[in-house]
């Protein structure tokens, strides 16, 4: 392999304040390790990805990692130093030519930075992205200002870091003081190391506030889905709709409970999702579905949206029928179709039209419905 990047993930995130370590934590629906790692891969010029983490998660990441071309987890040491070292080691038998250093609590790297990287590594033995410093700088002490420093040629280091593999190794095996980024071993050894224009957006999560910074940064799509779906009346049936169950004689016949509403509004989710429709999910032919509650379906729909680290921006649901009468019922439907998908309900519209007594929803054989959703994915 030409280059292998270094994700670490062994710190416990104590300044973050949080039971779980914050390179674990949920980031638009996923882990923060999980963006940071398809971060890494986005430019196409990474062959694989060693997590070093934590000796007791090291299935745990396996998992949140899976279906992306990583090495099997390393157990990290003590420091961050010493925990690159460990991934280093586990490399030295089958070395790559490069390797890039990541901190697995920054999810977001800049489109064409990896590449950038590498690239430096043909007249450097290391190269790192960094941002000049903008503020003034004081120094501090018992909460008063003992001096002001001079901020011109002063750069914020960010990773990942980018070295040849054989002088990084060296470097670590001959440390004898611990050093707060790898690119300072290269330093300390007399080797160059490139400076490269970094990204504001390129947060380490460090403290309680930096996840809502990240969930404004990370750039997300907006992908719409429409559906649709009709139903007969029929005696003996409940009428249910949107999740609502309405006093009415007839009712929808269909395998489930036949909820047009929320079967149109699936399929606008699994449409934006691009993810197929309703019956790859839950098939008519199984016996398992006969007079199912809608609302299974619909809770899936929403576990696939967040699958993909996804929100609901909004859903419309439109019902197509002359009875029953549905504006009665459009705000229990609107609140019951909201709690399903655990979003706000003012993210959720229901209404009706008819078809002035045109077709079959005009001679009251059935009941028809088509929705609309807009789901917003990571980029």
């Amino acid at each position: 392999m030409q280059c292998v990047a270094l994700l670490m993930a062994a710190g416990s995130g104590s300044r973050f304040g949080a039971a779980r370590p914050k390179q674990f934590l949920p980031l638009h629906g996923r882990p923060v390790l999980r963006h940071a790692a398809e971060a890494l891969l986005r430019d196409g010029v990474v062959d694989a990805i060693l997590p070093v983490v934590a000796a007791d998660s090291l299935a745990a990441v396996a998992a949140m990692l899976a279906g992306l071309p990583c090495l099997p987890p390393v157990a990290g040491g003590a420091t961050r130093q010493a925990s690159v070292r460990a991934g280093l080691e586990a490399l030295a038998a089958n070395p790559p030519a490069q390797v890039l250093v990541h901190d697995g609590a920054r999810p977001f790297i800049a489109p064409g930075s990896v590449a950038a990287l590498r690239e430096a590594l043909a007249t450097h033995a290391g190269a790192i992205p960094a941002q000049p410093v903008s503020d003034t700088l004081k120094r501090g002490e018992a909460g008063l200002i003992q001096a002001t420093v001079p901020r011109a040629g002063l750069f914020r280091a960010q990773t990942p870091q980018a070295f040849r593999f054989g002088p990084l190794l060296a470097a670590h095996r001959g440390a004898t003081a611990e050093a707060t980024d790898d690119a300072q071993l290269l330093e300390a050894a007399g080797l160059a190391v490139a400076l490269l224009p970094g990204d504001e957006r390129n947060i380490k999560i460090t403290w309680p506030g930096d996840i809502e910074r990240m969930e404004a940064t990370l750039p997300r799509i907006p992908r719409i889905g429409t559906g649709f779906d009709v139903h007969r009346l029929v005696p003996g049936r409940p009428m249910v709709l949107c999740g609502v169950t309405l006093p009415f004689p007839l009712g929808l016949s269909g395998h489930s409970d036949a909820d047009v509403g929320i079967h149109a509004l699936c399929d606008a989710i699994y449409g934006a999702l691009a993810e197929g429709d309703i019956g790859r999910w839950f098939p008519p032919s199984e016996e398992q579905w006969k007079d199912a509650d809608s609302a299974r379906f619909l809770r899936h729909a929403a576990s696939r949206i967040a699958a993909r680290g996804g929100v609901l921006a909004n859903a419309d649901v439109t019902l197509i029928c002359e009875r029953p009468k549905i504006t009665p019922h459009a705000t229990a439907m609107r609140e019951r179709l909201a709690d399903l998908l655990a979003v706000p309900v003012d993210r959720i519209s229901v209404k009706a039209t008819t078809t002035e007594r045109l077709g079959f929803p005009g001679r009251g054989e059935g009941i028809a419905a088509q929705a609309a959703a807009c789901v917003l994915v990571p980029g």
